[in-house]
Order: structure tokens, then sequence, then C-alpha cells
């Protein structure tokens, strides 16, 4: 399966996308599990991201952040940022003392996770497929505890 999946020309189709967005996004925003986030400049939207509290019974203390993204003509304007600090904010009115996150090992996101104080829990090897499809890379899991 994975020779399957690395022989794509992307790490998914808009179908696959579109899919992801309908079956699990919207029903987890409507249910309260998932709010997504966007940053605006003007009237455009320059950036998501989602905030995931859907834990199990004994892990109702946490969120997972996910699908931080900013469109590259937003990139180094601050929107990026805002939007972790709106996640922070989200999982503490939530009543979330741990936040988790991952990016893929490398990305131009790490150094901003670190500097907003997360921690480096640890990397786990062949764990994501990189954008172009082609292999597998490296994720880097992290935390951060909001006190």
């Amino acid at each position: 399966m994975p020779a399957r999946v690395l022989a794509l020309s992307s790490p998914f189709s808009f179908d696959d996308a579109r899919a992801f967005w309908a079956t699990k996004v919207v029903p987890g925003v409507i249910d309260r599990s998932r709010i997504v986030l966007i940053a605006r400049i003007e009237d455009e939207i320059v950036g998501t991201v989602q905030v995931l509290l859907d834990t199990p019974a004994n892990q109702r203390h946490r969120a997972e952040m996910a699908k931080l993204l900013v469109h590259p003509k937003a990139r180094r304007r601050g929107v990026a940022r805002a939007l972790m600090q709106a996640v922070e904010n989200i999982a503490r009115k939530e009543g979330r003392a741990l936040i988790t996150l991952d990016t893929r090992t490398g990305d131009l996101a790490e150094p901003l996770y670190l500097s907003l104080g997360y921690v480096q829990a640890g990397i786990i090897p062949r764990y994501a497929i990189d954008p172009e499809g082609r292999k597998l890379e490296a994720t880097t899991v992290l935390y951060k505890e909001l006190l």
C-alpha cells in the first residue's frame, strides 16, 4: 500500500480534500468537537487552523492543533502566530490545560512553534508523506502546557 501512495503526484487529490472537509471537518464543527479558525487580510482568507476537542473521557484536559495553513503570499506577516495564539485562547476557554500538535520535521512552522513555547516530545520517522507525495518523512510531535 505505501508504494501505491508514494506513486501519487501529490499527497492527496482534490476529491480527497473535499471528502476530508465533508466527512471530518463539517461534522466536527457542527458537533463542536472541532473548531475551525480563519485569518483574513482585508476580505481575503489567508490562513486557517483547527482545534480538535474530541478526546477520550480520560483526556478531556487536552486539545490538539491541526492543519495550520497560511497562504504563501501572507507568510512572514504574523498570520500563523496570530492563529496559534487564538488556538491557545480557545483551548483555555474550553478548559484544556495541554495542547499537542505535530509537524513535518524541518518544516518552516517548526521554529514558530518552538518560539511560542512548544516543547518537542519526539520525532516519529516515516510518519508523513512529503508535499509532493514522493517520500515518507519524519514528523516532530510538540506540546505546550497552558497554565
